[in-house]
């Protein structure tokens, strides 16, 4: 099916799944005349826990350092039972009406457009495109430190210790966003279930060493670190207290944050059973898994280092032994970034195609694709725009990643701008609407305080982030920063 053909399909669901009724329940099409979805519990819960488990995980140890052993794990698992919560009730939005046979919604702004539609469409829209353009940016940033970790770490006992090997983060941006350029080819999301399975298996490898160094640190020590309330004032001062425990709220939201692409991946499923039972199944499975390495990472992590504990886990080891493992964790990380990268990402790139496919459906450098041969696999369809496009898109967040080098601020915010209309907001407001739940009813007024609240934790840790990245501009020199 070419990308005209796929355009056409969209923008005729209802035409075609009359027309191909017939082929609905055979063993090659679904419902809506579109390819069997193969997608299972597991294939999910992998584009999930790569999505989930990002680099994320690295700065929570910091955030329960501003934060103590009292607020820090409870707001982690606060943050947990929304997440869960709220995702749950986005997987019964992917279905308008009855739904085992409703109308399929393929993306997060085709479920807001059929439960509320209106002006909400756009601004989730914009939210939405925003934010996963921001995630590209916090991934390259991070990929590119723990990329000169490994050579800082070789070039510290190449010399001996001699040399402070100051490096620019600059080349290695570079590096991941030329990667990036090449997997962004791949044509759709269901084609990078293997990339979501590898980055899901790094994602495991890297906090399980984070973890285990976490606890040899404390073994090493006697002792645990930290204290009930975080951060001292005199360590730092009153402001600098409230604005970052405001960015730790920041950063366990974006290190909890999925939302933005679950109907995506909800798309993949195969049914029966129901695409809703089965992503529930997969939300459960992920958020538990997450949730007990994030314990465990941010924990052993403050254990270990206490009111000193570094925005970056892994960085706080140094370069001293094992640093063999501290570079095969870093390596991890840099594998697992680029395929939570294009789990991000392919949602984005599939909305601007659908766009121009369907606003220039004439142009054959948009919709013609050369069939490119490859010896021992199927012939690649090369698109032209695509090819054009996802480039610019990889090197705009490339170029922006080098001006804002800013891992901790830059990942407090993108948590912030996200978390509450993407994960809270819009699938309350949908819940509510599909579910025609009565206006001041128990439950109405339950959903709307969670709203609320929800709402309060973002713009505080928005206004931390902020002041974070005001901190980090008075010092800072564009293109010249180097670790």
């Amino acid at each position: 099916m070419t990308m005209g053909e796929d355009a056409v399909t969209r923008n005729n669901n209802q035409h075609l799944s009359i027309d191909m009724l017939p082929q609905g329940g055979s063993k090659c099409f679904d419902d809506d005349g579109r390819l069997k979805r193969t997608g299972t519990v597991w294939t999910a819960s992998a584009h999930i826990i790569t999505a989930v488990i990002g680099s994320g995980v690295l700065s929570l140890a910091w955030a329960i350092a501003q934060l103590g052993w009292i607020a820090g794990p409870a707001v982690m698992f606060l943050f947990s039972f929304v997440i869960y919560y709220t995702s749950s009730l986005l997987t019964d939005c992917y279905r308008s009406g009855d739904p085992v046979s409703g109308k399929r919604n393929y993306t997060y702004t085709d479920a807001v457009r059929s439960n509320l539609g209106g002006v909400k469409v756009k601004i989730c829209g914009i939210i939405q495109y925003l934010n996963l353009f921001g995630v590209a940016i916090g991934y390259t940033i991070a990929a590119s430190i723990s990329m000169m970790a490994i050579k800082r770490s070789n070039c510290f006992h190449e010399s001996g210790g001699d040399n402070p090997c100051h490096i620019s983060s600059n080349p290695y941006m570079i590096i991941f966003g030329v990667t990036e350029i090449l997997f962004s080819q791949i044509p759709d999301f269901d084609q990078i279930w293997w990339l979501s399975i590898v980055a899901a298996v790094m994602s495991f490898t890297y906090s399980s060493i984070g973890l285990g160094l976490g606890i040899a640190k404390v073994a090493e020590t006697g002792s645990f670190k930290g204290s009930l309330t975080g951060i001292s004032i005199g360590a730092v001062t009153e402001t600098q207290k409230i604005w970052r425990s405001f960015q730790a709220l920041g950063d366990i939201a974006f290190a909890y944050s999925y939302s933005i692409i679950l109907i995506e991946i909800q798309d993949t499923i195969k049914s029966p059973p129901s695409e809703a039972k089965t992503m529930k199944k997969a939300t459960l499975l992920s958020v538990a898994v997450t949730t007990l390495f994030y314990m465990l990472c941010g924990c052993m992590g403050y254990a270990a280092f206490g009111d000193l504990a570094p925005g970056n886990l892994l960085t706080g080891f140094g370069f001293y032994n094992p640093f063999w493992l501290l570079d095969i964790a870093n390596a991890a990380i840099v594998i697992h970034l680029v395929g939570a990268y294009q789990v991000y990402c392919q949602p984005l790139f599939a909305f601007i195609e659908k766009s121009a496919s369907e606003r220039w459906s004439e142009s054959k450098f948009i919709t013609k694709e050369i069939k490119v041969p490859i010896p021992g696999f199927r012939p690649y369809k090369l698109n032209l725009f695509r090819l054009v496009w996802r480039s610019v898109f990889v090197v705009a967040t490339t170029v922006i990643s080098m001006l804002l080098p800013f891992f901790n601020d830059v990942v407090g915010i993108l948590g912030a701008f996200g978390f509450w209309p993407l994960t809270v907001y819009f699938p309350v407001e949908m819940y509510i609407a599909q579910k025609k739940i009565p206006k001041w009813s128990t439950r109405w007024l339950c959903l709307q305080i969670l709203s609320f609240a929800c709402l309060v934790v973002s713009i505080a840790a928005a206004a931390g982030s902020i002041a974070g990245v005001a901190l980090d501009l008075k010092v800072y020199k564009p293109f010249k920063t180097s670790y």
